[in-house]
């Protein structure tokens, strides 16, 4: 008697036509640390690899900040203590910028304004700021990696890198520079706006920061379509409004993208310079 198994017969692979490339050795290894991802795609003749990264998603205050980096191989190498910039010191991450924008092979970084957040809603406006600091590349990477989710019409091949900034070079670098250029502005802000100390918590929701906003109600840089965020400005905010949007205006902060020689922080980096030696 001739048994047959529930269990339902499985397909044989198809073969792949001549040329095809077989998957062995495009497969990232934990062994090769954050170089993983480009070292594949290096191979893979998809170089060079462009990281994208912001800063400042989970904020209520100040801008998001978008930053791409393009990192070659020897670049990689020559950053030993590249690690993703939340695990970093804030002295450490200042280090690692400095030697970034000059091991890079190309970077670029955009600012999202207040303004365009509460207008736009926040995700609508990462991705757009993903696109823009893509765009802003003067080079053009083989290939993508973009850090949490995917970002469609790029014009390269990409792919959404859960924790990308954790486990991939380019990402982490990304999230540097990124983190950096919007710690330098909220440092800024904070001398305009000393009563919320966006210099201790650089616009992220904190008791001493909720408390400040009870008290003093929200300011300029403050997104008012958070929930946490009062819809009521205070009245230092009140009487300094049209002004400090005058001021944002001429500044260019609400165009999204800065650049060295512009009104603003002289410490803020230029917007698309060759990051290179």
């Amino acid at each position: 008697m001739i048994r047959q198994s529930a269990r339902p017969r499985r397909a044989s692979p198809r073969p792949h036509p001549p040329g095809w490339p077989r998957g062995h050795g495009y497969t990232p290894r934990r062994s090769a640390g954050l170089a993983a991802y480009e070292n594949v795609l290096a191979r893979a003749g998809l170089a060079p690899v462009a990281g994208i990264d912001e800063a400042g998603r989970g904020a209520c205050a100040g801008p998001l900040v978008v930053a791409a980096v393009v990192l070659d191989p020897a670049g990689i190498r020559r950053l030993p203590g590249l690690a993703d910039s939340k695990a970093l010191t804030p002295q450490a991450r200042e280090d690692l910028y400095r030697v970034i924008m000059r091991r890079a092979a190309d970077w670029h970084v955009v600012t999202i304004s207040v303004a365009e957040i509460d207008t736009l809603g926040l995700h609508v406006c990462n991705v757009e700021g993903m696109r823009r600091a893509f765009a802003g590349l003067r080079c053009v990477p083989g290939y993508v990696l973009t850090d949490g989710f995917p970002v469609h019409g790029l014009g390269s091949p990409a792919l959404a890198v859960w924790k990308g900034d954790q486990v991939a070079a380019s990402v982490a670098a990304a999230s540097i520079v990124a983190k950096v250029t919007r710690d330098r502005m909220m440092r800024e802000l904070d001398e305009r706006y000393p009563q919320y100390g966006f210099s201790r918590h650089k616009g992220y929701v904190t008791e001493d920061h909720l408390r400040a906003l009870g008290e003093h109600g929200p300011c300029l840089e403050h997104r008012r379509s958070f929930r946490c965020v009062p819809g009521e400005a205070g009245p230092a905010a009140d009487a300094a409004l049209a002004a400090q949007a005058a001021l944002a205006a001429g500044a260019g902060l609400a165009a999204a993208e800065l650049a060295v020689g512009e009104p603003g922080p002289a410490e803020w980096p230029a917007v698309g310079r060759m990051g290179g030696e």
